[in-house]
């Protein structure tokens, strides 16, 4: 049920103690935001849309869900500036309203948002809504605030709307020449969001903006080793992959943008931050997972790589003589990703989480615990976000899905793209820019 918490509501629950001050935020300018709610409503729905997310059937197959957690973030940050003037706003004719409720703006913001984007949904959003605008006391605040929130979810959505995330997949051939990418073994799933580089991004130009360049020849001594690397590390049956390694190539399976955002819950709980710190936070994680997505498939589907799998079974024809064709080598993760292997998806998100948490709490210096909704059970600890980011990127490579030239190529696709939404943050309105 939508109406249950999952667990990092917290601090306690995730064990995160932080050891550095500082702290990137906007000062907020009003006293209803110094002193939030017990849950924050930024946290609270982006916890709601997190499960929706993980419900079977319940997000488009063909729509990637970082679309989604931006759509909604960004009307919650339009909302919350629009009262609390913490930056430049994103969507344009949303009314400001310096004595509404930011509270109930982000809650009717982030209800309406899902609503459009879940249907089906409609009644327990509708539920988990009407129980918290009971907590706000009834008057003009409340009212303008609801207002503001409807207001900024409608401008979003609108201008989402035709953004190419709905075109149907086309249907790419498979690959027959020695490094052009072909379904994967055992499921041969045909490839995924091939749509995706033709959507329009949030903050960057276009799709193309930070492609990395050509990845090395098959004959080279970088894919060579990144090859062999794999090949000794991320097959089922390795030798050489250490307890750790394989539980690290576990722990991290579950799609990437959800443990950022679980990251990024639990040190604005463990700060105590405000409601416009928490907006500003959140919708410049998300928006700039979506731009990485939308960028990271658009070099997938250019240079358009085999998968190591495929590699190294079909070694003998790779026409570098160094790999041994092994016709039975299968990744620990058994089913590899349905999309071409250059870059990597994890290392590209990780990258960039880390370089928007790293600016936004302005360190890297943080002792926190993570859970794994891959690997029930576990968690892992850490004392930075770019640790996290480092082994969240090559657990990838420990389960047999990616390369080190994968790795590589998507470290610095993600932190190009923070990068640059860091400095250029909603300055450029969705109608100006071509698909």
């Amino acid at each position: 049920m939508i109406r249950q918490r999952p667990l990092a509501l917290t601090a306690a629950t995730i064990a995160f103690t932080v050891v550095a001050a500082g702290f990137g935020l906007a000062t907020p300018q009003r006293a209803e935001a110094a002193a939030p709610p017990t849950v924050d409503p930024v946290i609270e729905w982006n916890q709601t849309l997190l499960q929706l997310i993980r419900t079977p059937g319940v997000q488009p197959a063909t729509v990637h869900p970082t679309r989604n957690l931006a759509i909604m973030h960004l009307a919650i940050y339009d909302a919350v500036n629009a009262i609390e003037r913490i930056g430049a706003r994103y969507a344009k004719g949303i009314a400001a309203g310096k004595h509404a409720s930011a509270v109930a703006a982000a809650d009717e913001a982030a209800h309406d948002t899902l609503v459009a984007l879940y249907p089906t949904r409609q009644a327990d959003l509708d539920s988990q809504l009407n129980d918290d605008l009971a907590k706000i006391s009834n008057g003009t605040a409340k009212r303008q605030g609801v207002a503001i929130g409807q207001a900024s979810a409608k401008a979003i959505v609108t201008m989402r709307t035709g953004d190419g995330s709905d075109a149907s997949p086309p249907q790419l051939p498979a690959g027959t020449t020695p490094g052009s990418y072909r379904p994967t073994p055992p499921n041969f799933v045909p490839p995924a969001f091939t749509h995706w580089p033709k959507v329009t991004p949030i903050a960057l130009t276009r799709a193309n903006q930070f492609r990395p360049g050509m990845p090395p020849a098959l004959t080279s001594a970088t894919y060579i080793a990144a090859l062999q690397e794999v090949q000794r590390l991320g097959d089922v049956h390795s030798t050489t992959r250490t307890a750790d390694q394989t539980q690290i190539a576990n722990f991290w399976a579950a799609p990437i943008q959800n443990y950022w955002n679980e990251i990024a819950q639990t040190a604005a709980l463990e700060r105590h931050t405000t409601l416009a710190q928490n907006a500003r936070l959140f919708a410049l994680l998300n928006a700039s997972f979506a731009d990485a997505t939308i960028a990271f498939y658009d070099a997938k589907y250019t240079y358009d790589i085999w998968r190591p799998v495929t590699a190294i079974r079909a070694g003998d024809g790779d026409g570098n003589g160094a790999i041994t064709a092994d016709l039975n080598w299968t990744p620990l993760a058994g089913n590899t990703a349905p999309d071409p292997s250059y870059p990597g998806a994890h290392s590209t998100i990780s990258a960039d989480a880390a370089v928007i948490l790293q600016s936004v709490f302005g360190t890297d210096s943080l002792r926190y615990s993570v859970r794994s909704e891959a690997l029930p059970g576990v968690q892992r600890s850490f004392t930075s976000f770019s640790g996290a980011a480092q082994e969240a990127a090559l657990s990838r490579i420990y389960a047999g899905q990616h390369t080190r030239v994968d790795h590589v190529a998507g470290v610095e696709l993600g932190r190009s793209v923070a990068h640059y939404v860091l400095r250029h943050p909603f300055q450029r309105q969705l109608a100006h820019r071509a698909h």
